[in-house]
Parts: structure tokens; C-alpha cells; sequence
């Protein structure tokens, strides 16, 4: 041995070895049952708990006592292998200052009380679905498409870093400074992305308020010209929502604009909605007449309630005509301009047919006349050159 360059000899050998003998000859036994105990309760465990998935969960109508065998089944594995692996920590690693527990059976512990958390976390993703399918959708309510993930994944997350913490408190580390760090680099990242802050908050309100769902037809503030003020909801984003127009324009518009404005809904209280139609007649023509041809007029427009009865108000005067207005129930909100562009033509057809004349800007010249020397009016005043 002292040509590798240290002085070994076989009395050495035979010491080390004795002691090893020594130190590993009473842990053999305690670490073999505690490996057949472990393993024989991991096949149990594994056992009894898919033969209670397939005769008792598979056999009733919902799913979530599939996924709570499923998670409770991931969770006692989970368990017994820690439990192994503490165990052997006990066995083979000397304890520490007044018989306490070895360092590395800490960390067992510690990563054991981080992995139970992921299956737990899962579960009650699934809880969550449950709920919102099963409950929400009987008493008529419904979750939005992007809510509830959002909702799903912020529970996820607050239940892993709970085990988190449990886990960096059982090896004694304080997470007072790391909870002080993160928040003095929150406070940095909102003042860096302010806007984008603004508008996820918005974008949560948005989810909770409620004002529109996707589906919903709304007016747009910010619609490129010649184009519709109005569009369907495809998506409600965290950031923006996107809006798409009936020239098939898809409009994003972000969540914090949406928020300060006025949200006009035109199919949140339901398909049914009131048109008013404004028109104009001259002051010479049948007010009456006129009247009866507007509601004649969109009676015969499919799409248009008869019940209520359609009706015209007079809403004022002007230079040259009286303003009307045709007040309709129609059936579908979604169809609203073109009800109204079919009853605009029939009634300009009908005012045509019965004489009724539409206004337009007239101008009335009176020209007083003067005695002259002969006492014959002369009209206006002379030409050029006139005395």
C-alpha cells in the first residue's frame, strides 16, 4: 500500500472492517423489517384501495369519489415510502446532540410534507369542477370558462405552498425573510408593470362582476372606422377581452378601458329587446295617418312582437318637421339592425304610397314692398345706378 502513498497495512483493513462489521451488524435485522413492513403495507395499501375504486367508486354516478380514492390511494403510498425511508435514517445515522433525530430523517420528513400536498392539490382542483358541474349547473348558475381555472390554479397554489412552508418550518428555517423578499420584489414588479397590473385586476372584477359572458353582444367604444360599433364576446381574458365585430374584426380591447366605461349589454337580460326608431313627417301631413303607417309597417317585419302591441310616440318638433319615434319588441336582440333597416324601407315605401311627405330643410323668402313717388309699390330697392 505504500506505493499508492499512505501506509496501510492489513491490521488496518481488518480494524476498519471489524468496525464496520460492528457498526452495521445490529441494523441489518431492524432495516430488513422495516423494508417487509413497508412493503407488504405499500401492496395492501395499493390492493384494497383499487379493488374499492372498482366495486364501490366505479359504480355511482359521479367521478369525485373516483378521484378521492385516487388521491387518498397516492397520499398512503406516498406515506409508507417515507415512512421506509425515515425509519432506515433512524437506523443507520447517528443521532444527534441529546438523542435527537438524525438530519436526514428531518429532511424525509420535510420533502414527505411536501409531496402529500401536490395529490391534496389535486383533489381539490377536481372538488372545484365538481362543484361548479354538478351544483352550480342544477341551480341554474354557471362558472366562466375562464374563471374557474383561474380559480382552480390560485387554490392549487395556495395549498402547495402551504405545504411548502410546513415543510421549510419543520427543518427550521425561517421564512420570515423570504416572505419579506418577496414582497419587497412584488412591490418593484407592480411599480414596473402598472398597467399590466390594472388590468388583471380588472380582468378578476370582470370574472366576478359578471357584466357579460361569452356570447354576449356589446357596444365598442374604440371600433375601427366604417366598421360595427358592436361585436360578440369570444374571450375574457386576464389581460383584455376580445371582441369580435360583425365585420368579423376582431377587437382586443384591455380589461382596465372596459372597467371605466359604461358596459352596454344587449343580451344579458335575454333576447328580448325594445327598438326605437325615429322618424319625421312635415307639418302638413296626416299625423294620424302617419302613425298608423309606422305600426303597419313593422308588423309586417318578421321578428317583430305584436304583443306588445308596436306604437309611436311624438317625441318633439323641429325647423320644418315633427320628430316620431316607433317603439317595438323584437325577439332577438342580435337581429336588431336589421329589423330596423326593414322597417325604415317599409315605411319610406308607405309615406311614398300615401302622401305622406318626409321633411327636408325649406327656406320661405317674403319681400316687403316700398311706396315710390307715385305711390306704386316698388319691390326691394334699385339696381345698380338707381337713384
Amino acid at each position: 500500500m505504500q506505493a499508492l502513498g499512505f501506509d496501510l497495512g492489513w491490521i488496518d483493513i481488518r480494524e476498519w472492517w471489524n468496525a464496520m462489521v460492528a457498526f452495521a451488524g445490529p441494523r441489518w435485522a431492524p432495516s430488513f423489517g422495516a423494508l417487509v413492513l413497508a412493503g407488504v403495507t405499500y401492496f395492501v395499501i395499493r390492493s384494497v384501495l383499487r379493488r374499492a375504486e372498482k366495486r364501490w367508486a366505479a359504480r355511482t354516478e359521479t367521478k369525485l369519489d373516483d378521484y378521492a380514492v385516487r388521491a387518498l390511494r397516492t397520499t398512503l403510498l406516498l406515506s409508507v415510502v417515507a415512512w421506509a425511508l425515515w425509519r432506515l435514517c433512524i437506523i443507520w445515522f447517528l443521532p444527534g446532540e441529546g438523542g435527537q433525530i438524525p438530519r436526514p430523517a428531518e429532511w424525509v420528513v420535510a420533502l414527505w410534507l411536501g409531496l402529500v400536498f401536490f395529490p391534496v392539490s389535486k383533489f381539490v382542483a377536481v372538488l372545484l369542477r365538481a362543484v361548479e358541474s354538478q351544483v352550480l349547473d342544477r341551480s341554474g348558475g354557471t362558472l366562466d370558462k375562464t374563471a374557474l381555472p383561474l380559480i382552480n390554479w390560485i387554490v392549487r397554489f395556495l395549498v402547495i405552498s402551504l405545504g411548502v412552508i410546513l415543510a421549510l418550518s419543520h427543518l427550521g428555517v425561517d421564512i420570515t425573510p423570504i416572505l419579506g423578499g418577496a414582497g419587497v420584489m412584488g412591490l418593484a414588479l407592480s411599480l414596473a408593470a402598472k398597467d399590466t397590473l390594472s388590468n388583471l385586476i380588472a380582468g378578476v372584477l370582470l370574472i366576478l362582476d359578471r357584466p357579460f359572458q361569452v356570447g354576449d353582444r356589446i357596444e365598442l367604444w374604440t371600433a375601427p372606422n366604417e366598421t360595427g360599433t358592436w361585436g360578440d364576446v369570444i374571450e375574457i381574458g386576464l389581460r383584455a377581452t376580445k371582441v369580435r365585430n360583425p365585420d368579423n374584426l376582431v377587437v382586443v380591447v384591455p380589461n382596465n378601458e372596459i372597467m371605466q366605461r359604461d358596459i352596454i349589454n344587449y343580451t344579458m337580460s335575454g333576447e328580448d329587446i325594445r327598438l326605437r326608431i325615429p322618424f319625421s313627417v312635415a307639418y302638413e301631413s296626416d299625423l294620424e295617418r302617419a302613425k298608423e303607417l309606422l305600426v303597419q309597417a313593422a308588423s309586417q317585419v318578421k321578428g317583430v312582437q305584436l304583443t306588445p302591441t308596436p306604437f309611436v310616440i311624438v317625441r318633439g318638433f323641429g325647423p320644418s318637421e315633427v320628430n316620431l319615434q316607433l317603439r317595438v319588441w323584437i325577439h332577438e336582440a342580435r337581429s336588431r339592425r336589421k329589423i330596423s333597416d326593414e322597417i325604415t324601407e317599409k315605411a319610406l315605401a308607405a309615406f311614398a304610397a300615401e302622401g305622406v311627405e318626409i321633411p327636408y330643410p325649406k327656406r320661405e323668402l317674403y319681400i316687403r314692398g316700398t311706396a315710390g313717388p307715385e305711390g306704386v309699390g316698388e319691390v326691394g330697392g334699385g339696381g345698380v345706378g338707381d337713384p
